[in-house]
């Protein structure tokens, strides 16, 4: 069978998204940089917020935590735009090819509520997607199975007869991945374009 959706995440894969945008010019020697960013602003903590929890209330359990880094975990979402780096050009252009062929298109990312207008705001090619799962949106996060299930009900909603099968998902995280393939969709592991395009290929989709 065909492929008849397309879901991309979009850290990573259509937004250059990373802490260490902000954090090289907090910390400029590399090994306390990604000593702070292991220990301290981690991506566990991160994706307690991209769940639903408010910005403000993880900020002041961090800084609860670890008072000494005060200032540099108030910055982590006082500065959170700095994170971000623009659009990825890979991730735009396979998305420009997909789209100009007609496939379905759709997101599926962890997001805070709280962040995401800002990405919304800034970059319009996320308004083309046919729908959107925010994690910080929905109270849910991947790799759980019930924000699959929640992308599950918006592809039906556009895509009554779609199968599993039939759904691509493309995430740089491979546990979210391999998630998606548990489910019966096509999970890949975005690791770079050329893998990314060429496993689409493979599926029979035009880029």
């Amino acid at each position: 069978m065909p492929i008849k959706a397309v879901v991309f995440d979009f850290g990573g894969v259509i937004v250059d998204w990373n802490p260490r945008h902000l954090y090289r010019q907090l910390i400029p020697d590399e090994t306390e940089r990604e000593w702070f960013l292991a220990n301290v602003c981690t991506m566990d903590w991160v994706v307690r917020q991209d769940g639903g929890q408010p910005l403000a209330e993880g900020t002041e359990q961090l800084v609860a935590r670890f008072p000494e880094h005060e200032a540099l975990i108030r910055a982590f979402y006082s500065r959170w735009h700095e994170m971000i780096g623009g659009l990825l050009d890979g991730g735009v252009a396979t998305f420009e090819k997909l789209d100009a062929a007609g496939v379905p298109l759709f997101g599926l990312t962890n997001w805070s509520a709280e962040t995401f207008p800002y990405a919304w705001d800034n970059f319009p090619i996320l308004r083309r997607f046919r729908d959107i799962v925010v994690s910080g949106r929905v109270g849910l996060i991947k790799p759980d199975r019930a924000i699959y299930d929640e992308m599950t009900r918006r592809i039906h909603a556009a895509l009554p007869d779609v199968q599993p099968h039939e759904i691509v998902f493309i995430d740089d995280n491979p546990k979210n991945a391999e998630a998606a393939t548990s489910l019966g969709w096509h999970g890949i592991h975005h690791v770079d374009n050329a893998q990314t395009d060429a496993r689409l290929r493979e599926l029979g989709l035009p880029v």
